[in-house]
């Protein structure tokens, strides 16, 4: 991403165009940042939690804190880098904000090249007013890394309304049922089945950003109906799937 000259401000703003399946590696930097896309939609992992944000969310990711950014489809993403010495937000681990309209229009003012260091200046301090954190739960898992286990969670994040159970998985990958389920208990640090809603859960985020009715989205990842996949959201990550993108 290229960014904008830098002033005497506390924010420097990276705008560049992500290819369909675009990941950059994992990385941190000295500064904050808040990452975001302008148009389509974008994730973040930081360690086993994943973040995905569509244009009405955006991720503050503290400065030193390891990450990965990339997207599915592709999008437009912006990467503001804000000077901790002149930063007075507070949040000491990766936070999702939303972004209102007002916001979005503020981010794109900062990020035009003829914008005066006195307006950035100003603008600057109207978008630390503005940032709002959103009280959710990551979500996410990371995989187990015994192959017997790694074959199943591999087989669940290809198709995660893959619906066998544990029992059956266990016959495919030549393991005893107990053996499988110690395993993912020991390398993942959840159950099995807690690790195959995260799971699912991290597959319908994209869809649930793209607009996809609440219907659909169930079936694609696994639920039998709309209420369960609901259900099981609302306990993981603490709002309905309607209001996590909410604007």
């Amino acid at each position: 991403m290229q960014p904008a000259p830098p002033g005497a401000t506390a924010m420097v703003l990276g705008t560049g165009v992500l290819p369909a399946g675009y990941w950059f590696e994992t990385h941190e930097h000295p500064q904050h940042q808040i990452a975001w896309a302008a148009r389509g939609v974008i994730a973040v992992e930081v360690g086993e939690n994943r973040w995905v944000l569509p244009p009405t969310r955006a991720l503050w990711i503290p400065g030193g804190v390891q990450h990965r950014t990339g997207t599915a489809d592709g999008a437009e993403m912006r990467g503001i880098y804000v000077e901790p010495e002149r930063c007075p937000i507070g949040f000491t681990a990766p936070t999702m904000m939303r972004v209102t309209r007002l916001l979005h229009e503020l981010f794109d003012h900062l990020g035009a090249a003829d914008t005066a260091a006195a307006a950035r200046e100003r603008a600057e301090a109207v978008v630390f007013d503005l940032i709002e954190p959103v009280d959710v739960i990551p979500i996410g898992a990371h995989s187990p890394t015994d192959p017997r286990a790694e074959q199943v969670a591999d087989a669940l994040t290809a198709d995660p309304a893959d619906d066998r159970t544990l029992a059956e998985f266990a016959a495919a990958v030549a393991a005893s049922p107990r053996t499988l389920a110690r395993l993912f208990l020991a390398e993942t640090g959840i159950s099995f089945g807690q690790w195959r809603t995260q799971i699912r859960l991290a597959a319908s985020l994209p869809l649930l950003a793209a607009g996809l009715p609440i219907a659909r989205i169930a079936t694609r990842v696994g639920y039998a109906s709309p209420s369960a996949y609901v259900a099981a959201f609302r306990r993981a990550v603490g709002v309905s799937p309607g209001r996590y993108f909410a604007g």
